[in-house]
């Protein structure tokens, strides 16, 4: 059943590139596709946040597509069919999963991870050189073209792994102050001796360790950012119409008006709505 509603799919997208097909899908290509990817990825992350399961299975169902309509275009130009990207996902998970499908034993989510890492290294060892004994960067593999905060996260777990590591929670916090200090002081210099890259730099810092807290307390950075965004606009709009049932608007009231507001706004809705 599954398998034949797949087939369906596969074969709406091959008509829709087809020559009797739709004028703007044959159109697309693999780079003016990414930005709708993206988009669309980002979807299914807000229905997750929202918890709108409907939403969340229209929203896979629109990534699935992209799936589909990348494989086409592989298809087309002779370099990867739809039935490659399904072979290769099957054969990595039952290659990177010995525990279940092999001999190996796991006997937690951390040593699973551990093991996922060690194998996924192993595989690159041997699609770089068939033979090499070691890899030139533990990082390697991590895409530059990830949101920055996903990407720190990803570069501090992966060293973590390997004992590049603060000792506990508490060394990481000496950290942060340590970057803090930083901060401050570059930005107390005289703006003739510091460049925009000086300050760049010391709040890039301050959040890479940030991401590190997050880390150690098993929490996403990414996540956490976008409750503090959500409960921010929730807090705000309640400023707005705060103000506007005073007969005032944003523009009319002061810094301690709007302040004020504020604090009505986060009794009234402290977790953002």
């Amino acid at each position: 059943m599954t398998g034949a509603k797949f087939e369906k799919l596969v074969g709406i997208m091959s008509t829709l590139r087809g020559p009797d097909g739709c004028p703007w899908d044959k159109e697309q290509n693999l780079d003016s596709l990414k930005p709708m990817l993206i988009e669309e990825v980002y979807e299914v992350i807000e229905a997750v946040d929202n918890r709108d399961y409907e939403g969340l299975s229209e929203e896979l169902g629109d990534v699935l597509l992209h799936v589909v309509f990348n494989a086409q275009l592989g298809a087309e130009i002779e370099k990867f069919t739809i039935d490659d990207v399904i072979d290769g996902i099957c054969d990595k998970l039952v290659r990177r999963h010995p525990h279940v499908f092999g001999d190996e034993k796991a006997g937690s989510a951390e040593q699973v991870v551990e093991k996922w890492e060690a194998i996924k290294l192993r595989e690159k060892q041997d699609k770089d050189t068939g033979v090499s004994e070691q890899a030139s960067s533990i990082l390697e593999g991590i895409p530059v073209k990830l949101p920055a905060l996903h990407e720190a996260h990803k570069i501090s777990s992966r060293v973590a792994r390997v004992g590049f590591e603060w000792s506990d929670i508490d060394a990481v916090f000496d950290k942060l102050q340590e970057e803090i200090q930083e901060l401050r002081e570059a930005i107390a210099m005289p703006e003739a001796k510091r460049s925009p890259e000086d300050l760049e730099n010391e709040i890039g810092d301050t959040m890479f360790v940030l991401v590190n807290i997050a880390r150690f307390l098993k929490l996403d950075t990414e996540s956490s950012l976008k409750r503090a965004n959500r409960k921010f606009r929730a807090r705000f709009n309640f400023v707005e119409q705060d103000l506007e049932s005073q007969g005032k608007t944003l523009e009319q009231s002061s810094l301690g008006e709007m302040e004020e507001s504020w604090q009505r706004a986060k009794r009234h809705a402290p977790e953002g709505g």
